[in-house]
């Protein structure tokens, strides 16, 4: 399989989509930041200096998802026609799980944007909160589904069951 963002000299090339008809595409990524019980609780119950921190979050990745193209160099920058957030506070497993939904119909996906904005999210999250743990981890980050395009339907192995 040859890489597609190295030209024939093996420099970095952007890759041209121009012949690629537009389909309806969608990528769901998920994440999880990891905290103490503490901070998780400081969360659920709005006692964050800084503010709603899950609120600031989805707005964070939904400008994340955006933006992706700045941030990410062989990345189109494509029409986003809608991305939602979801964030679900584990208290038993001291975790937020982030989950970032993001659609358009383009000729390229979506998946970028949708990692973008849950690690952007994530990172949000870690901002907020560092004042008060700095032990907090961003961890698992991944595309567990996308639909559209020529390569069709995949959907993460352990996401399949569920």
């Amino acid at each position: 399989m040859d890489l597609t963002h190295m030209d024939k000299k093996g420099r970095p090339k952007m890759v041209d989509v121009g012949d690629k008809m537009d389909t309806e595409r969608m990528a769901v990524a998920k994440g999880t930041i990891e905290m103490s019980l503490d901070t998780i609780l400081r969360i659920k119950e709005g006692h964050i200096a800084k503010g709603d921190v899950l609120s600031v979050a989805q707005t964070a990745g939904i400008m994340a998802a955006k933006n992706t193209s700045y941030t990410i160099p062989m990345c189109h920058n494509i029409f986003i026609s809608g991305i939602e957030m979801d964030f679900r506070i584990d208290i038993e497993n001291q975790a937020i799980y982030i989950e970032a939904c993001a659609k358009t119909i383009g000729k390229t996906g979506i998946e970028m944007e949708s990692l973008n904005a849950v690690s952007v999210a994530a990172l949000t999250i870690y901002d907020m909160c560092k004042a008060v743990d700095k032990n907090m981890i961003i961890t698992d980050i991944r595309l567990v589904k996308k639909e559209g395009g020529k390569s069709g339907t995949y959907i993460r192995e352990e996401e399949k069951d569920r």
